[in-house]
């Protein structure tokens, strides 16, 4: 073989390891859950299940949520949303994946369901593009999944709901510098018949977890918690007319 083959060869094989390196330690920096969560929620309020968040409420009503996290967001940022829908009856789960990235596992919700026999009815979302993992899932999966929630999140191309009546909630912020208003409104054609659109007047990107700043979002005009109140109402008056 040639030197310069050689060369070439070993050239490319490098800049491929290089590039897995890269994107491995970029995948690893993750933002973790906010002090202002921990004062909020106590880490033996749920479960850890082989990875996923677990809320499991005193009183279930047989029903579940299934909630991606957001591009490098550790699940437990979406812990006080989670706890408050549990509160409600519903089974709330929050799983993590590999490179903390849900678009690379969209099916991990079979697990999810899997685990939980005895709940009949389960509605799946996620945040940011934990949102595009979960219609993914959905779209592929519809028999399965009796409602669709978006929170700062849309649909991708793939995944079009436009032909279907399944229930679906799209949660997005005035102040959203990441999944703004505009790609909202870009996506929307692709939500189904029955989709809901809700703007939190004064929210951000961020504020739909609790893990302090993001990279290119905007400021809030509102206390994160007032944030996430707002989600939490709207999410469970929207849940309560899922049949």
């Amino acid at each position: 073989m040639k030197k310069w083959l050689k060369y070439s060869l070993f050239l490319v094989l490098a800049l491929f390891l290089t590039g897995i390196t890269v994107f491995y330690i970029w995948s690893q920096q993750t933002y973790q859950a906010s002090n202002e969560l921990y004062d909020l929620v106590n880490s033996s309020e749920w479960l850890n299940e082989d990875g996923t968040l677990t809320f499991l409420p005193e009183n279930p009503n047989n029903k579940g949520v299934i909630l991606y996290p957001g591009a490098k967001v550790e699940p437990e940022a979406y812990a006080y949303y989670a706890k408050k829908i549990s509160d409600e009856g519903y089974v709330v789960a929050i799983p993590s994946f590999r490179f903390n990235l849900a678009i690379l596992d969209s099916k991990k919700a079979n697990t999810v369901m899997e685990a939980h026999p005895t709940v009949t009815s389960w509605v799946i979302g996620g945040h940011s593009l934990g949102g595009v993992g979960a219609a993914s899932f959905a779209a592929e999966q519809e028999d399965q999944i009796a409602g669709v929630l978006f929170l700062a999140s849309y649909p991708a191309g793939s995944a079009d709901f436009s032909e279907s009546a399944i229930p679906m909630l799209s949660l997005y912020g005035e102040n959203d510098g990441l999944t703004t208003e505009d790609r909202i409104e870009e996506t929307a054609k692709l939500h189904s018949t029955s989709a809901e659109l809700y703007e939190i007047k004064g929210g951000n990107h961020a504020q739909f977890g609790l893990y302090g700043e993001q990279k290119g979002d905007l400021p809030a005009d509102i206390p994160a918690v007032e944030q996430q109140d707002e989600m939490v109402q709207r999410t469970l008056d929207w849940l309560e007319e899922i049949e």
